[in-house]
């Protein structure tokens, strides 16, 4: 039964954060009401049941992290922990439903309409812990692009460690590093199962594992762990540049792989030559290997992309929305996904067929930024150091003068705002600083900016410096 303990910190909580998107702008407003489309309904001592226009909407708002953002403010608010969200989907939860027409705005696909199609849930099969299911070779949408790099990942998974050994993967964020790279362990999990062992990892978390080893004294373990498998899938290598100690605690795990002929596969964000602060040996030993890069897709993948896309999710938009997506998108796949998955959210939200001038409306800010899936952290250094009139080694340095800490803390918000870096790799770039240092800087300029209108604009005003840089 329903307390309504929580029915007015519920809206008020959503009130600060409406407000936190206003001040963002009007395309912001329309993205809160998209992304928070969440009706209040009962509760209890630690949950809150909400209704959603539909499970697509309601995977996508905890996807993007606003379910969560939702529980952490309700719980500032009430002091109270451990607080769950439940859902229903409620037609009711959809904003003017007065307006709805007969004609479907997305058509979602019936099972039957596909008898053929397997019925997976009768048959289940086993999942690799560490693996992401629809990370599979079938799900990845090859093109003159990637076709290298696809090719080359079905070869090694069929023959793990005897083609290809090691195996690099690089490329810009979004292109399907991690796709493929997860594709080839799914497949070598489906056709081995536990005769083979198959870890992946990020660079991150091995960094991670690494350093607790050695804090508990556990660090044989931890070699026992890595040096004895038959399949390492380690993603994002450049994570490992400056850090000595883990470059050559790799290095005679490569080794030890190497004498086994177990299958490694790793991911970077630039060709393993171009690593800076990384051990000379372990690049050569990479290099000795297969390199391969994706590029950014081209007009036609672009679009296959999208159609495989919504035939995963079982909906289907008009042909000419899917075109005016992949004709403007020409970033990454990452970029086109949430496109993609932007006009279905908004689609289900008003309940109306889409169209060209929804797309163009709803889709402007992305389109203007077209480089904003490529930046760099030199990049955001540069500019943020020309704005305040220092260096970039000032940027990067320890010094503490306001006049160095301010423009540091800006580029590292910035950074975390316009990248896909951690809190981890962010202090590594800037200086070698820990994470929470880098967490503090984004979060203090991130609170200031809610409060200095003049800082909020000129940071609104660099990011978009920076998007339109060019080289």
């Amino acid at each position: 039964m329903s307390n309504n303990n929580y029915r007015e910190v519920w809206q008020y909580a959503l009130d600060q954060i409406h407000e936190e998107f206003k001040k963002e702008g009007s395309q912001q407003e329309t993205e809160f009401k998209l992304w928070f489309n969440m009706q209040y309904i009962e509760d209890t001592d630690n949950t809150i049941t909400v209704s959603v226009p539909s499970e697509f909407l309601w995977l996508q708002m905890q996807k993007k992290g606003n379910v969560d953002r939702v529980i952490k403010k309700i719980e500032e608010l009430t002091g109270q922990k451990n607080i769950e969200i439940n859902h229903t989907v409620s037609d009711s939860a959809i904003a003017a439903p007065e307006e709805k027409e007969a004609v479907p705005a997305v058509e979602t696909k019936k099972a039957e309409e596909n008898p053929e199609k397997p019925d997976f849930k009768e048959n289940p099969v086993r999942k690799h812990p560490q693996l992401r299911e629809d990370f599979t070779f079938d799900t990845f949408v090859s093109g003159d692009n990637n076709n290298f790099a696809y090719n080359a990942a079905i070869a090694v998974s069929k023959e793990p460690g005897k083609k290809f050994n090691p195996i690099l993967l690089y490329g810009g964020v979004g292109l399907g590093k991690t796709h493929l790279m997860q594709a080839i362990g799914n497949y070598i999990f489906k056709e081995h199962n536990d005769r083979f062992k198959i870890c992946y990892t990020s660079a991150e978390a091995f960094t991670n594992e690494f350093t607790s080893s050695l804090a508990s004294k556990t660090t044989e373990k931890f070699k026992s762990k890595y040096r004895g498998l038959d399949v390492l899938l380690l993603d994002d290598i450049h994570f490992l540049q400056n850090k000595p100690a883990l470059q050559e605690e790799l290095f005679y795990t490569f080794n030890e792989l190497r004498d086994h002929n177990s299958q490694m596969v790793f991911t970077c964000d630039r060709p393993i030559t171009e690593l800076k602060g990384f051990a000379d040996r372990i690049q050569s030993r990479i290099s000795n290997g297969l390199c391969v890069d994706l590029q950014p897709p081209n007009y036609e993948t672009r679009r296959a992309i999208l159609l495989k896309k919504l035939e995963i999710l079982g909906k289907k938009i008009p042909d000419d929305v899917i075109d005016y997506i992949a004709k403007n998108v020409e970033t990454n796949v990452r970029d086109l996904e949430s496109a993609l998955t932007k006009m279905i959210g908004y689609a289900e939200l008003i309940q109306k067929p889409l169209t060209i001038e929804i797309a163009q409306q709803q889709l402007r800010d992305i389109f203007s930024n077209p480089s904003a899936g490529n930046i760099t952290i030199d990049t955001i250094q540069k500019v943020v150091a020309d704005e305040y009139q220092i260096s970039v080694s000032d940027i990067k340095n320890k010094k503490r003068d306001q006049k160095f800490v301010t423009p540091r803390q800006i580029a590292l918000y910035i950074a975390r705002e316009l990248t896909e870096y951690s809190f981890t790799e962010l202090g590594s770039e800037f200086g070698g600083r820990d994470h929470s240092t880098a967490m503090h800087s984004y979060e203090k300029i991130s609170a200031q900016m809610k409060i200095d209108s003049t800082l909020n604009a000129r940071v609104q005003l660099l990011m978009k410096e920076i998007k339109d840089y060019k080289k």
